[in-house]
């Protein structure tokens, strides 16, 4: 498969994980606010039911702020952009496995081969960062060798 196009479809299947994502945060939190609006004020002082209805939401808000920030480093992923070393967006292939250095969003199976999206402040991404095609690198006590990044 062509380089470039692979990168698009690791894109688009990075977008697709964490647009899904993103909306069953915002489901959960609209369920959130109805169990909330339809339990009314609390019964007594010592009725807390509500307020942790609230806090759940507040927290699940703060997890879709992520997530959408997360979608838009994405989309400043240019596909076009042929690496010589690694750096973000680029696709490196080492003996070990192929990584996609955008976000952290683990395994993708994408024809039926495994590449793993990890972002920059990953401590394997410190390890390679800003390595070569053909050079090794040392990540817990073990030499990898990068075959291609583009």
């Amino acid at each position: 498969m062509e380089k470039t196009s692979l990168k698009k479809a690791l894109i688009e299947e990075c977008l697709k994980r964490q647009t899904e994502n993103a909306k069953a945060i915002e489901i959960a939190i609209k369920e959130l606010q109805k169990s909330a609006n339809d339990y009314g004020q609390p019964k007594d002082r010592y009725d807390s039911y509500r307020v942790q209805l609230l806090r759940k939401r507040d927290m699940l808000a703060k997890q879709l702020e992520n997530s959408l920030s997360q979608i838009s480093v994405l989309h400043k992923i240019d596909p076009l952009i042929d690496h010589d070393d690694v750096h973000f967006g680029a696709l490196v292939i080492t003996n070990e496995q192929k990584i996609f250095v955008s976000i952290s969003l683990g395994k993708i199976n994408y024809n039926n081969e495994e590449y793993f999206a990890i972002s920059t402040l990953v401590p394997f991404f410190q390890a390679m960062k800003e390595k070569r095609k053909g050079e090794i690198f040392k990540f817990r006590e073990k030499e990898i060798e990068i075959l291609d990044i583009f």
